[in-house]
């Protein structure tokens, strides 16, 4: 009977580790329609920074933020997506210019491609924790990216080591991705984000 106890720490482990998947494939199945991957995104954040606190349930936390955050959490995501397409047509465009040009092409690129990445990170757990306009969303996001810096090196750490495992070790890796990893990693961050929003407003 204790082993099934609650307060068992490997009967713990087990219950978190499935409620993370839960919620990944609450993401992933939100986000099958592509131009929801902001409000599903957003409600993933906001749902794992909720089992932080083990405060109130994660379907019920999860479809909460999405509808709540539906709307500005798809104009920002459709906004990301065409700043991405503006850098990805800039890399294309100079790496075929004068190859005088490139240097410089490449450099205004990179500097812009830099906030955009650093902002990604944050720009949906804002969204999830803040009530803003869009642009102030945004400017937040740059704002605390540059600001924690560390937490933000940390979290592209994350990310960098992702990607690259995906592509290293591909049937394993993608298998798990697929069946939870974007959960854990998400799970994860939210850490991250508990510990910056408490600068600035109780958490719940």
């Amino acid at each position: 009977m204790r082993f099934f106890s609650y307060d068992n720490p490997v009967w713990r482990f087990v219950l978190r580790v499935g409620q993370i998947w839960w919620l990944h494939i609450l993401w992933l199945v939100t986000s099958i329609p592509l131009v929801t991957i902001g409000a599903s995104t957003t409600a993933l954040i906001y749902s794992c920074m909720k089992l932080q606190k083990e405060d109130g349930y994660p379907l019920e936390n999860f479809f909460r933020s999405f509808r709540e955050n539906f709307l500005q959490a798809t104009a920002i995501w459709l906004i990301y997506v065409g700043a991405g397409c503006l850098l990805g047509f800039g890399l294309v465009f100079w790496n075929q210019t004068d190859p005088s040009s490139i240097k410089l092409g490449w450099a205004l690129v990179i500097a812009l491609a830099i906030p955009y990445v650093f902002s990604l990170l944050y720009v949906f757990a804002v969204q999830a924790k803040f009530v803003n306009k869009v642009k102030d969303t945004i400017h937040y996001a740059i704002i605390l990216s540059v600001k924690y810096f560390r937490y933000t090196f940390q979290m592209l750490l994350l990310a960098a080591f992702m990607v690259y495992v995906n592509l290293n070790t591909i049937v394993w890796a993608n298998f798990l991705t697929l069946t939870i990893g974007f959960g854990l990693a998400v799970y994860l961050c939210s850490f991250y984000y508990q510990k910056i929003f408490e600068n600035y407003i109780p958490m719940n």
